[in-house]
């Protein structure tokens, strides 16, 4: 990683990586002369309200600069922001400025797997109070439209969801949210749990969308940070049989070493039918459930040939452009049901009671910590997986001691 960041050079008020095309610009307010070198941050002018923000501009273009800090409206929260988690969506807005039909058109703060402290509560706030520590659900939905009354809130079509490209995220010193939507910690439950909260939900609802439970054979593809946390979600609803892909060995040793039965490298060249068959051979059946982490139209191909008659698809990752080619006529010969996953619903609380109670551990999945004046090594980390990194968490805290 130090390598990666040698050849440094400044231009104008940016600093440039010469290893990758991705700026890392000082606005004026975030007052930092020195030049960007290994085993260093930028050094800022801490001021009595530091409220540095990471903020995305447009591909390659990442800011850090300080921002107004927002008094909480009666029903929110002010949070001291501790931990943020990089998520593969944000690699995507930075790298390639869009995920699916989402994309970067103004600038935006990105994070949304988040948790932190109340700092000030609004007037109207009873279930929390200045010093407790929360995980941050970043969706926030209008609870008018007929999605939120019929109970899928996760459909809103007005939701606001933090860091998708269109409404500010949590990668700042300071963020104000609706308490409501803020669930308060057990003591012994750390914040970097707390900040995996939400992909814990997306797994759960994965899930719940797969009907995934006692004698289930689910195959999951991808070993990422999302793919072994649906894994030991997986566990923990009862499937019988759990395998594993993913073009890397070092994620799938990690899969099998958090209970995957069975393991699968994939190799970025293979076509779906090469790889269909090495994973029937491997299982000995097809799966009933397939549950896609990746997103991509290898990924949703094989789903489709390795998935038995009258299983179930669960499309979780969107991970290449808004269309795919796709071999649909598989679904409607073996009637294979092939189900989209939108964020979660009611998943928060089942997540914090799985991590609260000791029945799923992801803190063998955290590898890799970072302070906020270091995000571009964070993203970089995260996007090349140096040091077998699964999840990389920034921590914006500027108190934060390794």
């Amino acid at each position: 990683m130090h390598s990666q960041l040698l050849g440094m050079a400044q231009l104008g008020n940016r600093i440039r990586c010469a290893s990758f095309p991705l700026y890392f610009c000082k606005s004026s307010s975030a007052i930092a002369s020195e030049l960007f070198v290994p085993h260093q941050t930028l050094l800022l002018e801490m001021q009595a309200e530091d409220n540095l923000t990471a903020v995305l501009y447009g591909v390659g273009d990442l800011r850090l600069e300080q921002r107004p800090i927002r008094e909480p409206k009666d029903d929110e929260v002010l949070l001291k922001i501790d931990v943020v988690g990089i998520c593969g969506s944000d690699l995507q807005f930075v790298y390639n400025g869009y995920i699916g039909s989402l994309t970067v058109d103004k600038p935006v703060v990105l994070g949304h797997e988040v948790s932190g402290t109340v700092w000030k509560v609004g007037r109207m706030v009873k279930n929390l109070k200045r010093g407790n520590r929360v995980a941050v659900d970043p969706g926030v939905e209008c609870a008018k439209c007929r999605y939120c009354r019929e109970g899928r809130g996760n459909l809103c079509i007005n939701s606001m969801f933090a860091g998708a490209a269109k409404v500010d995220g949590c990668l700042s010193r300071f963020y104000t949210h609706p308490a409501n939507d803020c669930y308060k910690l057990p003591d012994h439950v750390s914040l970097e749990e707390g900040a995996f909260l939400e992909l814990i939900s997306v797994g759960i609802h994965a899930c719940k969308r797969g009907g995934v439970g006692f004698g289930s054979v689910v195959l999951i593809q991808g070993s990422g940070s999302l793919g072994l946390v649906t894994l030991l979600v997986c566990r923990a609803f009862g499937a019988s049989k759990v395998i594993m892909t993913d073009y890397l060995q070092s994620r799938l040793d990690k899969a099998k070493e958090l209970g995957a039965d069975l393991i699968v490298q994939v190799h970025p060249n293979d076509i779906a039918e090469v790889v269909n068959h090495r994973i029937i051979s491997a299982l000995g059946h097809h799966a009933s459930i397939c549950i896609d982490c990746v997103g991509t139209e290898l990924t949703m191909s094989l789903a489709l040939k390795v998935t038995a008659s009258g299983g179930i698809i669960v499309l979780v990752a969107v991970g290449g452009g808004p269309t795919v080619k796709i071999p649909i006529t598989e679904a409607v010969i073996r009637e294979i049901d092939i189900r989209g996953a939108r964020h979660y619903i009611n998943s928060y609380s089942i997540a914090l009671d799985m991590v609260a109670s000791g029945t799923i551990d992801v803190k063998p999945l955290i590898t890799h910590h970072y302070r906020l004046e270091e995000i571009l090594k964070a993203l970089n980390t995260s996007r090349t997986r140096e040091g077998d990194a699964i999840k990389v968490f920034v921590h914006t805290n500027r108190d934060w001691v390794c």
